[in-house]
């Protein structure tokens, strides 16, 4: 069942009734879904700010951000503000020889960006809310960072600990050069999470994932589902037509041609995080996700092993993420938001799992892949929501 609904506050079934009937209810960009088979109400997000984001920008327009630049400088930046608010966890023990990290070719040691920590591996984080308050984790997708949750931290901290952090090989978490330590395949991904989630709190969490990641995500939560409260999944490979990467990510993985296009910032950077939804993000917020890329050439050499590792990996780990959510043991309870402007993913499918495997499934019209970024404030709300009204249960 579609429902347009005007106010997003009116998630109680009741409030629900009664608004469709008011002379108040008038068509607006919100859609919900409710599936019979699950027991968990979906909830609601509003359109984005236009302040923040070129609305229905043409294909050319998303393709890339506006840059005037090309070299990172020493002056103030964004992101010197969002590295003051993040803090670094040590957590998941560094693996390999412990020898240092030469490049393959001429076999020259490494700078220092792509070499191991000593024993622990540093992820960066940021954390707001109170330290007593229920753990909620924000996971960014592939590619992207934790800067992508900025807008949504501060509404989730009124009522819980949210935490985002930067994958290893992605933003300011460590990026070894693969084979030494770490080779960013999926099971490292995900053995590297539990590694993290056991760092950082020994309560139950809430997850919320974006993207290709949540196929990781989804095996973790089926591993340990002691430690999951709720899962989030933001714009998940769903179907057999999804477990597949996109050009704009694919070409990272091919023989020098991707090692070439992953030292580039407006290739690596720019346009993945553009080319799948229909904005045109602000050059502060861009600088923030070219600052790894300009400072250092690791973040290009974690960006083209992680895209082989994906390219061959995706197709496995996102059929055992559909079987797990379609397992009718599967005790955790699972909401799917969808942002129906993703280039990437098509939404054809998605509904239809979700009615058949009985969960939840938000839709977000305005939004694109990176669902956090289109609309970050009503994302922490409807997050918000859930978790409290699945705790009721």
């Amino acid at each position: 069942m579609a429902v347009h609904i005007h106010n997003p506050n009116f998630f109680h079934t009741h409030h629900l009734r009664s608004s469709l009937t008011s002379s108040s209810a008038s068509p607006s960009s919100y859609l919900f879904h409710r599936h019979s088979a699950s027991k968990y109400p979906s909830f609601l997000c509003k359109s984005n700010n236009k302040d923040d984001y070129l609305i229905d920008a043409p294909v050319s327009v998303g393709d890339g951000f506006s840059f005037s630049g090309g070299k990172y400088s020493d002056q103030p930046s964004p992101s010197d503000e969002w590295l003051k608010q993040g803090k670094w966890v040590k957590a998941h023990r560094v693996g390999g020889s412990g020898v240092e990290a030469k490049d393959p070719i001429f076999g020259l040691t490494m700078g220092a960006g792509s070499q191991a920590s000593k024993d622990l591996f540093r992820w960066f984080s940021v954390e707001s809310g109170s330290v007593d308050s229920p753990p909620v984790i924000l996971i960014h997708g592939f590619p992207s960072q934790a800067y992508s949750y900025r807008k949504t931290l501060p509404v989730l901290s009124k009522n819980y600990r949210a935490i985002a952090f930067d994958w290893l090989g992605f933003g300011f978490s460590d990026k070894p050069q693969a084979g030494y330590g770490f080779n960013y395949t999926m099971d490292e991904f995900v053995s590297s999470l539990e590694s993290f989630i056991d760092e950082v709190t020994t309560s139950k969490v809430s997850l919320v994932v974006q993207g290709y990641f949540s196929a990781a995500v989804v095996k973790y939560a089926r591993n340990r589902p002691d430690k999951i409260k709720n899962l989030i999944l933001l714009n998940p490979p769903l179907t057999p037509e999804h477990a597949k990467l996109p050009s704009t990510l694919s070409v990272f993985s091919n023989f020098l041609l991707g090692e070439i296009f992953s030292q580039d910032p407006l290739r690596a950077s720019d346009k993945p995080l553009t080319s799948c939804g229909p904005y045109k993000m602000k050059e502060d917020d861009a600088m923030v996700y070219r600052r790894p890329y300009l400072t250092s050439g690791s973040s290009g050499f974690a960006l083209n092993a992680i895209s082989r590792s994906m390219k061959k990996e995706l197709k496995k780990y996102a059929e055992e993420m559909r079987t797990s959510l379609m397992d009718k043991n599967w005790k955790i309870p699972i909401t799917v938001c969808w942002g129906q402007r993703d280039r990437w993913l098509s939404y054809d499918g998605v509904e239809e799992f979700c009615r058949s495997s009985g969960h939840n499934l938000v839709e977000l019209p305005n939004a694109g892949h990176h669902v956090q970024e289109d609309c970050g404030e009503e994302l922490g709300g409807i997050i918000s929501r859930i978790i409290s009204k699945s705790a009721l249960f």
